[in-house]
Formats: structure tokens, sequence, C-alpha cells
């Protein structure tokens, strides 16, 4: 004869599973409407709470995590083709993943990527280190999110004593990489320089094998490389004033002077311009943006 408990548990399932799965299919329609519409972006989420989510699964969290992860991973890539979407949706979605698995390393990492991206992404990075955050206190032994927190300080926060810390912190990880050291102290000395930069991502771009974070720091590094040599072209420009009474109106009356040789192309290959006031940027046709624009993004 069966116990009556388990008969109640029996019901219980039979019941709460199916519901369960229900509200993800309304979950996904409203996430597959709010895609063909491509306008006003929905802010409530059925089932919010990771939590109620959680009690609801019934000893099903892993694959449901999977299943919120996937529904993140669509609908950030659904956003990106929206002007002006403010990803209304991801904090909810990866809040309910991390709940279900809070082991789930994949979406701590890639999901802080979606959160605090200002051209692809939520422009939000405090909820990025807050999701990576949760990340480390339940993996305390993966290094690899530590990096990534102190990361999201130096670049998208600028907080350096703060990622300074964090980098460290990570070091003393037996794991960890003796990089993680060097870029405490790298930071600690130096904080927001660009040579720092361009040393953490070349250092992301070696770590991985992700063909997504290589793009990504093959990008920011072109970005590294364009305000630096607008530092040194702005740097001329101001000795060109100094000696011919007015600023160079392009980077060819540099040439002429005998100051620079050739015409000097950002990474994309287009050639630098001159305002009026003598600073250099970008040819407006060039896809890279400034650190300017990752700041204080316009190009959405």
């Amino acid at each position: 004869m069966i116990p009556r408990s388990h008969k109640r548990l029996v019901r219980v399932a039979i019941v709460g599973v199916p519901v369960l799965f229900a509200a993800i299919a309304i979950l996904q329609m409203r996430i597959d409407a709010q895609t063909r519409a491509g306008a006003q972006e929905q802010q409530e989420l059925m089932l919010r709470s990771g939590a109620m989510v959680k009690k609801m699964s019934l000893g099903y969290e892993s694959l449901l995590a999977d299943i919120y992860w996937t529904r993140a991973v669509q609908y950030w890539g659904a956003q990106l083709g929206v002007p002006h979407s403010h990803y209304g949706l991801l904090w909810p979605l990866l809040d309910i993943t991390t709940t279900l698995d809070p082991h789930l390393i994949v979406a701590y990492r890639f999901g802080a990527i979606f959160l605090s991206e200002p051209n692809a992404g939520a422009r939000r990075p405090d909820l990025a280190v807050e999701l990576v955050k949760r990340g480390v206190q339940a993996n305390p032994d993966d290094w690899h999110l530590k990096s990534d927190l102190g990361f999201l300080y130096y670049w998208y926060l600028h907080d350096y004593k703060d990622a300074a810390a964090t980098y460290f912190a990570a070091s003393k990880d037996p794991q960890g990489p003796s990089w993680l050291a060097f870029m405490a102290a790298r930071i600690s000395d130096t904080g927001g320089s660009i040579d720092t930069s361009r040393m953490i991502w070349t250092q992301i771009y070696n770590s991985t094998d992700n063909a997504t974070t290589r793009k990504k720091a093959v990008e920011h590094l072109a970005e590294l490389q364009a305000t630096e040599d607008e530092h040194h072209l702005n740097a001329l420009a101001e000795q060109y004033r100094r000696h011919f009474g007015h600023y160079p109106s392009s980077t060819r009356d540099l040439r002429d002077a005998g100051m620079i040789r050739g015409i000097p192309r950002d990474p994309a290959g287009f050639p630098y311009e001159f305002n009026t006031e003598g600073k250099s940027h970008l040819d407006p046709n060039s896809p890279i943006p400034t650190l300017d624009d990752l700041d204080n993004p316009k190009k959405q």
C-alpha cells in the first residue's frame, strides 16, 4: 500500500511540473513576441522570483537553469538589433538561472558581459558585479570568476582600488595563474593607464578559446590603439601650432612639415582627422568606437 504522503507528492509532481513548464512556455512566448515587435520592451517577467521558480522545480533545478540560460542568450541576441533596447528582461533571466543552478559558471561569465557592455548589452556593470559576486560566493574555488570581478571593477567602473584588491585576492587561489598578482600590482601602480588596459585585454585574449570573447578583446585592443594614436597626434598638433601659428587641418600638414612619415591610419585602416581645435579623431566611417564612446555610448 502506498503511503498517503507519497501519494500527495505524486499528485504535486503531476500537477506542478506541467504548470512550471507551461509558465516557461509563456515566458518564451513573451520573449518571442517582444522580438517580433522589436519595439517597447516588456518590464514584467513571468515567475520573476528565482526562489519561487526553484521551489516549484521539484528537483529539476539544473534542467530549468539550462532552459533559462538558453532563453537569456536568445533574448540578448534578439535585442542586439533593437534600437535603444534596455535589455529589461536580461537581469531577471540571469537571476533565475543562477538561483536555480549556482554552479553554472558560463551564466556568470557571459551574463556579466551581456549586462555590462555599453554597445552590445544592458550598460549595467553594477548588475554584472552583483552577478559575478554571487558566482564567487557560490564557487569560491573558481579563480576565473574572481578575475572577471576584478576586470569589471577596472574596465567598466574605473574602481582601481577594488580592482587591484580583487586581482590580489584572486592571485591567492592555488589554481590561479601568476599573472593575477602582477595585474594587482600594476593596477595599484598605474591605475587606468592605456598600457595596463592593453595588458589586461591581451591577457583575456590569450587565456580564452571562446570566439566571442576573443573578438571582443580584439575590438577593445583596437580602441586602445586608436586612443593612444590620437594622444600622440594631439601632442604633434600642439607643436605644429606653436611653430606655424595655427593647428594642422589634416595629418597631411604634419607630414608636409616633416613631423611624421606617411598618413597615420587607425587599426581599421581609416586615416585620422583633426577638428578646428587641433584634436584628432576617428574618421566618421571608421567602425572603431573611442573609449569615450564606450563610457558614454551614443551608437545605440
